[in-house]
């Protein structure tokens, strides 16, 4: 029955109806002009989570007289280990709805709940960046680090605080490189070995290979080296005036030479050069290594509103690495043989939301 397109109309012209492969242009036009809108509410998440993840993907746009008045991404992820879920949106840090009317906004959210229940999963959990959801139950685990860029390298460098510019400095002093890159290997065996020592699954090679492939012109690769030896490596996004280096992680090397403040250094300073005007520092859990890191950079924390509509469950899953259930598994994880994290990673990463 889910297979089959879903239209409800809700008066005034306005209806809802899933989102179908021809709208993509429709869609992603709606989302540059929309200010609710973020780069994970583009249409290339569908084929990134459906291919790159293997999770049914159940997008929602409302419409009236044939122009787009909002969207709602949202995927269903299944697992034995971490449950039944309808998210929007697994793999990314921003989500929910994005509407010019509450009009649209109120009844993609209503359809969102109707499918929720029709689909019995656990829960429903938007990703939002500020409260919209009144009276469903939230959590603010998580903060993101936004600011303005300007165009001037000085300027930039000056608003970095004191003792974070010396860091860079060192690590330029140290002779680090970085250099934009197409070859997505270099940057995949950074990035697994950084993540399986924080003890976290890695995505498979095929959902970094469709996510560059799927926004084709918006991503980008870059490395440091050391010495003529790769140690740190981040893809980022380009979305409007923004730049988001989202997915990026360092070799133990990286940390005498400051290899990650280079490289963040180095993305801001090119980034500014095409004219981007917002760092995004993307999201952290409040109290971590990371967290700390963001904010000694002068990046303000702004907390995100995860909201959930209860369904089957009683409470908000606890699908985190602060949940005591998983502590034992991230400690064995780091002490896998990269080789085999490689290999088992992506089975279980496709499962996190």
């Amino acid at each position: 029955m889910l297979d089959r397109p879903i239209v409800t109309t809700v008066g005034g012209g306005l209806r809802v109806r899933r989102y179908l492969p021809s709208d993509q242009a429709r869609w992603d036009a709606f989302v540059t002009n929309c200010a609710q809108a973020t780069f994970f509410h583009r249409a290339g998440w569908s084929r990134v989570i459906t291919e790159g993840l293997g999770q049914r993907c159940l997008y929602l746009l409302a419409e009236r007289n044939g122009e787009i008045e909002g969207v709602l991404p949202l995927a269903e992820v299944r697992s034995r280990l971490f449950g039944h879920a309808l998210i929007s949106t697994p793999a990314c840090v921003y989500g929910g709805v994005a509407a010019v009317s509450e009009e649209a906004g109120q009844a993609l959210t209503l359809e969102a709940m109707s499918l929720a229940k029709r689909l019995s999963v656990d829960v429903l959990e938007m990703r939002n960046r500020d409260a919209v959801c009144s009276g469903w139950p939230t959590r603010n685990l998580y903060v993101t680090f936004r600011r303005s860029i300007s165009d001037s390298d000085s300027e930039n460098f000056k608003s970095i605080p004191r003792k974070q510019r010396a860091m860079v400095r060192k690590a330029i002093d140290a002779g680090l490189v970085a250099r934009v890159t197409d070859d997505l290997e270099r940057f995949y065996r950074i990035y697994s070995e950084s993540v399986r020592n924080l003890g976290t699954p890695v995505y498979s090679r095929k959902f970094f290979a469709t996510l560059i492939d799927a926004f084709h012109g918006d991503t980008e690769l870059s490395v440091v080296s050391a010495s003529g030896r790769d140690i740190a490596a981040v893809l980022s996004f380009y979305f409007r005036d923004e730049v988001l280096p989202y997915y990026g992680g360092s070799r133990l090397a990286a940390r005498p030479v400051k290899g990650n403040d280079f490289m963040y250094w180095d993305l801001m300073r090119r980034a500014a050069a095409r004219g981007v005007r917002v760092f995004d520092y993307g999201r952290s859990k409040v109290g971590t290594g990371p967290y700390h890191f963001k904010k000694n950079w002068g990046f303000v924390p702004r907390t995100l509103h995860y909201e959930y509509f209860l369904v089957k469950s009683l409470s908000i899953p606890e699908n985190n690495p602060t949940n005591p259930r998983y502590r034992l598994l991230i400690a064995a994880w780091k002490w896998l043989p990269l080789v085999i994290a490689n290999r088992v990673g992506p089975m279980l990463a496709r499962h996190l939301g």
